[in-house]
């Protein structure tokens, strides 16, 4: 873990509460506390854009979750929300990855939050062609 804290991921800010704190879990000392937040129906695609054209889908329910946590780097990697919206049950975030404070890749997430708080759905596309910091 890095040690930064990152203030905009703030769990009670107004706008995509459930998506701040997944990454707020993500990015902490026990990335795993996200399977505590998923519903029993759970489905995702994350879309891992590596440069190049080049990119990985990982996708399913709750296992493939847990397989792609098992992968994952951890406490390396920081989310950093820009952008924020809520509609309904729905939460979308506009964001960055960041390795050591240094632009790593852009994210968009969408999740859908059922009544218990809990997602049903989520996508996550991210890649490092496109830093929308950098103008």
């Amino acid at each position: 873990m890095s040690g930064e804290v990152v203030i905009d991921a703030d769990p009670v800010a107004p706008e995509a509460p459930f998506l701040r704190r997944w990454f707020a879990s993500l990015d902490g000392e026990s990335p795993d506390d996200i399977l505590g937040m998923i519903a029993p129906e759970f489905r995702f695609s994350i879309v891992f854009g590596t440069g190049g054209g080049a990119a990985q889908d990982f996708a399913g329910g709750r296992a493939a979750m847990e397989g792609y946590l098992a992968q994952r780097e951890k406490g390396v990697l920081t989310h950093h929300v820009l952008s924020a919206s809520t509609v309904g049950s729905d939460e979308l975030v506009l964001g960055q990855a960041r390795r050591g404070g240094a632009f790593e890749s852009t994210f968009v997430a969408a999740a859908r939050v059922d009544g218990d708080g809990r997602v049903t759905d989520l996508m996550i596309g991210r890649s490092p062609e496109l830093d929308v910091e950098a103008r």
